[in-house]
């Protein structure tokens, strides 16, 4: 259980290789930190995260196989993490970035994008916002993305699954209120992870590590949705407000 400094003692991280995610484990405080469960499909990045866990001091770190697309596995595989003990984090860092011109010449590819950013997370996020609720605390971190803020031509299928994620996530924060365990809504702007490999970097661009620290200072602070790197949020409400013929003529 979180104790009265507000220190976390385990970390369950749905897409346990994410870059994202392990710099938040990274940046949490180590004085209570204990347990630290890595789900996600089976990969060297998953062992290799596992390892750097290891190393850096956290006594128990386990692999969990998780797919976010399997969604009738989702219960199960909930109940079994949370059955070895109260979770007081959990990460939701999974999602697929893909191709827009791919997905438009093969709409399967965004049916199994929509079915892993979206579907999967509301499967899975309402399984462990039961659990919280019944442990009576705990915080469920949603990596959302800026893309959902608004769609641009060259990703909007990616976008509009992030819209759907951001969205449900406020949604399921308000549904929690009263019950001890919360959302945060975390809104990143491009990071330079495996999944951005090789893509012209955009405006406020930034590291994992970076996330990471601010989603673990929002956590302290008790806030509800926050930008990534915090300055992002100004950038894209302007963008929200230009009117949208003179948004498609804009570099996307």
């Amino acid at each position: 259980m979180i104790d009265a400094l507000g220190e976390p003692q385990s970390v369950l991280v749905l897409g346990g290789s994410s870059e994202i995610a392990r710099a938040t484990v990274e940046a949490l405080p180590r004085t209570r930190l204990r347990r630290v469960v890595l789900a996600g499909r089976p990969s060297p990045e998953l062992d290799a995260a596992a390892l750097q866990m290891g190393n850096s001091g956290i006594s128990i770190v386990e692999v969990a196989s998780f797919d976010a697309a399997d969604t009738d596995s989702h219960q199960a595989f909930v109940d079994e993490v949370f059955d070895n003990g109260d979770i007081d984090i959990v990460l939701l860092a999974f999602g697929v970035l893909g191709d827009q011109l791919d997905v438009e010449a093969d709409p399967s590819k965004a049916v199994q994008m929509a079915t892993v950013n979206y579907t999967g997370a509301v499967s899975v996020g309402l399984h462990v916002a039961r659990r919280l609720r019944e442990q009576g605390h705990g915080h469920l971190v949603v990596l959302s993305s800026v893309a959902g803020d608004r769609a641009r031509r060259s990703n909007y299928v990616y976008g509009s699954t992030k819209a759907g994620l951001d969205a449900f996530a406020q949604g399921l924060g308000d549904a929690l209120v009263g019950s001890g365990a919360s959302v945060l809504v975390v809104r990143p702007g491009m990071v330079r992870t495996r999944m951005s490999d090789g893509l012209p970097e955009a405006p406020m661009t930034t590291d994992p590590e970076v996330v990471g620290k601010v989603i673990v200072q929002a956590l302290r602070r008790g806030k509800h949705t926050v930008y990534a790197p915090g300055p992002l949020r100004f950038l894209m409400g302007a963008v929200k407000s230009v009117p949208r013929p003179i948004f498609r003529r804009l570099p996307q």
